[in-house]
């Protein structure tokens, strides 16, 4: 039965086509393969024009161009996550690169955008840096007033740390400024 309803879905005209993101997808490990980072700023492009031609237009001062342009900004966090973790990985020293401060802003501002709470030590491992590294980092953030730390409502016993709007804005605005100079904003 289940090969029917998969054979439906596959013929469907609602089911979404896999070709581009496959095509990106082999792209980008190619580029991975041959260690040619220049080559993912096209297959990044074409993802982004795709997601933007998915979107609704942007109209100025709505509360849907606002959604629609963290959604951008967002993919470009992921990305610029994605590719500080590639570049570690290619040169086998996660240290030389090191940025654990850079790294939690953009894990905070990716879990704001998506709801997700997230705990110190997460903060910690998502900065790519020993423990004691992040807590170092996540402290520095709280006194420049980047972070907040709030007790977990559910387990009294966890903090949680976010962004504050003072840092999701200036996050925004990097990233703003980010799809100017590649040009595709």
């Amino acid at each position: 039965m289940e090969n029917t309803d998969e054979a439906a879905a596959i013929t469907d005209n609602t089911a979404p086509d896999l070709r581009p993101l496959s095509e990106q997808l082999i792209a980008i490990a190619q580029a991975l393969r041959d260690n040619d980072l220049t080559a993912l700023v096209p297959a990044f492009r074409q993802s982004h024009l795709q997601h933007s031609n998915a979107a609704p237009s942007f109209q100025s001062g709505s509360a849907a161009s606002s959604d629609d342009r963290r959604a951008s900004y967002v993919q470009l966090a992921r990305e610029a996550y994605a590719v500080r973790r590639m570049r570690s990985s290619i040169f086998d020293n996660e240290e030389i690169f090191g940025e654990p401060a850079w790294d939690i802003l953009l894990d905070l501002y990716i879990a704001d955008y998506e709801n997700k709470p997230v705990s110190v030590s997460s903060a910690c491992i998502g900065s790519a840096s020993p423990p004691t590294t992040g807590l170092r980092w996540l402290g520095v953030l709280a006194e420049q007033g980047l972070i907040s730390r709030d007790q977990d409502p559910d387990d009294q016993r966890r903090i949680l740390v976010h962004l504050t709007e003072h840092a999701t804005q200036r996050m925004d605005r990097y990233f703003a400024s980010t799809e100017k100079r590649a040009g595709i904003a």
